[in-house]
């Protein structure tokens, strides 16, 4: 077939069902193309396809549906605050672990300034308020809109109403800000951050790939790397962010909180449960009853009203569970029985660090069972004592390799102090004369 359109086959085209297809805007021409070749072959020849296109496409033109329109907005300075999270699919990695993450990203879209930030866990209510708070305090202001999708950490998704949660509520409220959404499952309604998100994740990974490496010492490390990429981002509008600043409203004196409170008890084995995951904590605190104000980087730990500690916060995705154990918290217990290390659950957890795996690999293989136990545990005891943790596992390591694992009396000799220095005390001796005048008073009372 020729490039010529050919009546006969475009009215078996038709005759075949050409109107099936007016309604379905997903189906392509190369789609139609295959199921001629496939059904019709004996009345359409496989070599017509670019002839079938142009026709497809004239007829879309001339009697198609109406297409999606991209309407162009415009926001006045101040106006419009913008905020989402998204994935961050680079494999960064924290001392070679991966790191599974997302962005909380902030944007005002009259003038394109941006606030970003590293989540570790879910889109709750702890992190997105946490978020527009920074991100108020850094642009200085509150716009008098702020719009998210259909976050459920703002929302309530299964009703249809205006349908904030109260805490997401209270958060406006405290910030004056009014609170608005892009309708459910409409994503492009959220142009103005979806690809801003887009491109802030392509600066990242351009970023990485400039610094020569994804793994990071730390996690404040990775967090600040990401803060120079968004601070270099926004140096390119600071102009129209000075003149949008003067139009956002005015910080409230005080920050709203940006956490959820939990009542806890502390079980009998020095630990607190939260959002599946098991924490260690001080043994003196062992059937205590804690408030717990749980933020998304961090736990508060509230005691009698008295804030007692603060521990990082771990996330468990899915139905996964997990541990945060710090041997610090039950040491003093176990060095009283340090037989009960080698049996515990934690076994793995209460050692801090490769190093002192190692340590405990070694001893178990060439001590006794009792004396390899008694061993680990009286090091960590010496390693909470000094707090000299890593110094005193690589000392101990370097022995192991030289053939001559140190004594403990040698690691208590090198690491702990047993004659501290005394402070310096000067003591100023007060003149004879001053005695002199106290007696002369105690004669004139008489």
């Amino acid at each position: 077939m020729s490039g010529h359109d050919r009546p006969e086959q475009a009215v078996t085209f038709k005759r075949n069902g050409w109107s099936r297809w007016r309604g379905i805007r997903n189906l392509t021409p190369v789609g139609i193309f295959d199921h001629l070749c496939e059904y019709h072959t004996d009345q359409f020849d496989p070599r017509a396809r670019r002839t079938l296109e142009r026709r497809i496409g004239r007829w879309r033109q001339l009697h198609g549906p109406a297409q999606p329109v991209m309407f162009v907005q415009t926001h006045e300075p101040g106006e419009l605050g913008i905020a989402d999270f998204t994935w961050v699919k680079e494999p960064v990695t924290i001392a070679g672990e991966a790191l599974p993450h997302k962005l909380f990203h902030y944007r005002l879209v009259a003038s394109g300034w941006a606030y970003a930030q590293v989540t570790y866990g879910g889109e709750s209510f702890s992190a997105l308020s946490d978020g527009l708070q920074k991100a108020f305090r850094n642009s200085g202001g509150v716009p008098r809109q702020l719009r998210t999708d259909s976050l459920s950490a703002a929302y309530k998704n299964r009703q249809e109403q205006e349908d904030f949660t109260e805490r997401f509520a209270e958060f406006c409220h405290h910030y004056d800000v009014q609170a608005t959404r892009n309708n459910r499952g409409v994503a492009h309604e959220n142009g103005a951050i979806e690809s801003p998100n887009n491109h802030i994740k392509q600066q990242l990974k351009q970023a990485l790939l400039l610094r020569g490496s994804h793994d990071f010492t730390t996690l404040d490390a990775y967090e600040a790397f990401v803060q120079a990429v968004v601070t270099r981002r926004n140096s390119r509008i600071s102009t129209a962010f000075k003149a949008e600043q003067q139009h956002l409203q005015s910080l409230p004196v005080y920050d709203s909180s940006t956490y959820s409170e939990h009542t806890l008890r502390v079980s009998r084995t020095s630990t607190i449960a939260l959002k599946r995951v098991t924490y260690t904590v001080p043994s003196r605190l062992i059937g205590s009853r804690l408030t717990v104000r749980l933020f998304d980087a961090r736990l508060e730990l509230w005691c009698a009203g008295v804030h007692t500690l603060t521990l990082p916060r771990i996330h468990a995705r899915g139905q996964q569970r997990r541990r945060s154990v710090n041997y610090h918290h039950v040491i003093e217990s176990l060095v009283k029985k340090p037989r009960a290390f080698r049996y515990a659950q934690w076994r793995d957890d209460l050692l801090p660090a490769d190093d002192y795996r190692h340590i405990w690999q070694h001893v178990d293989e060439t001590l006794s069972a009792d004396k390899a136990c008694h061993y680990i545990v009286r090091l960590l005891h010496l390693a909470k004592k000094t707090g000299r943790e890593s110094a005193l596992g690589r000392y101990v390591l370097a022995g192991i390799e030289r053939g001559k694992l140190p004594s403990l009396l040698e690691c208590e000799d090198r690491f702990l102090s047993l004659n501290p220095a005394l402070p310096l005390v000067v003591v100023h001796q007060h003149a004879l004369g001053d005695y002199q005048a106290l007696l002369h008073m105690g004669d004139c009372h008489e």
